[in-house]
């Protein structure tokens, strides 16, 4: 591949528009083409679905085949959320044309070793036929889940228990379905949410559960969800609008990995739509929200991680910390052979060139 790598980004919602933003600088690579559904945003400038104030001189399409043609890896940030079979057959279509893929969209991925067989055949055979590389890893974010625990956990002596844990306050995050349909914050309390409805947890989170464990050396072989909600005391306005006295205002999320009848490895969302809500439960240590991996063991080691972008949100810094794991392991995936790569796999910072990582300097 050229030293600067030509990259298309599939998708222009929330991590579309995080990876064309950080394409626009990121070291060794070059935004490429945008690809999209939509029709009438098609043409349009890629800067303008990320905010930015110039002209990124790349224009959406919605010609996939004409996309690849200009790229030699794709970023693909499309939502596999309620479309997970769409999105494999996308993601093996660039695999097939010779392109290096790494996406957040495909949840059962981000441990292949025990996601769906039959989705492990088809993409390993789609990266043997295009010679090509993928690396699927999360957004909330990935490596807080699976890379960062691992090493944090290399500084201790003894370990009981890991856990990654993100706080966050939603009324800031402008996300309407995410925050009220998949979390269902303003929902009646009598209704479960998707993202809380029994199986689905594990389905998100048992990938990186595991992983956390094989990384040291532990095998999983229970996973348990524990969901606490809780109502809003008063109704509160946030940029989404208003949520109502009465409806979903909290939930408290435990992703419990189990090893010879041990509570090992445990993935926590603590997630409020507004401050005042669940004041008891884990606060972050300043602003909004932060993630946090916590060993405890011998030392107790916590390790808190926040990110702020100039002009967003929180939660988009970690939109964009998660994009940009995603993005700098393009040039590693190149260099391997064709096949599925995991997080604990890709080194969370993949060596560059001096001359291209000087880049990142401002």
């Amino acid at each position: 591949m050229a030293s600067t790598t030509a990259v298309a980004v599939w998708g222009t919602g929330n991590m579309g528009t995080t990876a064309i933003r950080s394409l626009t600088a990121f070291p060794g690579l070059r935004l490429a083409a945008v690809i999209t559904s939509a029709a009438d945003k098609a043409g349009r400038d890629a800067a303008t679905f990320a905010g930015l104030a110039e002209s990124a001189g790349v224009a959406a399409t919605t010609d996939v085949n004409a996309a690849l043609a200009e790229c030699d890896a794709v970023a693909y940030m499309a939502s596999g959320d309620i479309r997970p079979d769409d999105a494999l057959a996308d993601i093996e279509r660039c695999l097939r044309a010779g392109r290096h893929v790494v996406t957040p969209s495909l949840y059962s991925l981000y441990d292949p070793r025990s996601a769906p067989p039959d989705w492990v055949a088809r993409l390993s055979a789609a990266a043997a036929h295009g010679s090509a590389a993928l690396l699927v890893s999360g957004v909330d974010p990935g490596w807080a889940n699976d890379a960062l625990a691992v090493t944090a956990a290399g500084l201790c002596t003894r370990i009981d228990t890991i856990t990654c844990q993100e706080i966050f306050d939603y009324s800031t995050y402008d996300q309407p379905y995410a925050v009220r349909v998949s979390c269902g914050f303003g929902g009646p309390m009598d209704e479960t949410p998707m993202m809380l409805l029994p199986t689905v947890p594990t389905m998100v989170w048992g990938g990186n559960i595991r992983l956390i464990g094989r990384g040291l050396g532990l095998d999983i072989d229970d996973i348990t969800e524990e969901v606490e909600r809780l109502p809003l005391e008063e109704s509160v306005d946030t940029v989404m609008g208003r949520f109502e006295k009465g409806t979903q205002g909290a939930f408290y999320l435990r992703v419990v990995g189990w090893s010879g009848g041990r509570a090992r490895v445990v993935v926590e969302h603590i997630t409020r739509i507004h401050p005042a809500c669940a004041p008891h439960w884990p606060q972050p240590d300043e602003g909004v929200g932060d993630h946090r991996v916590i060993v405890d063991g011998d030392p107790r080691l916590t390790i808190v991680t926040r990110a702020d972008v100039p002009g967003g949100t929180r939660a988009d810094g970690g939109n964009t910390t998660a994009a940009n794991r995603l993005l700098g392991a393009i040039g590693w995936l190149a260099t391997q052979k064709p096949g599925i790569y995991d997080g604990l796999d890709v080194p969370l910072h993949p060596p560059l060139p001096p001359e291209v990582e000087a880049t990142r300097w401002r």
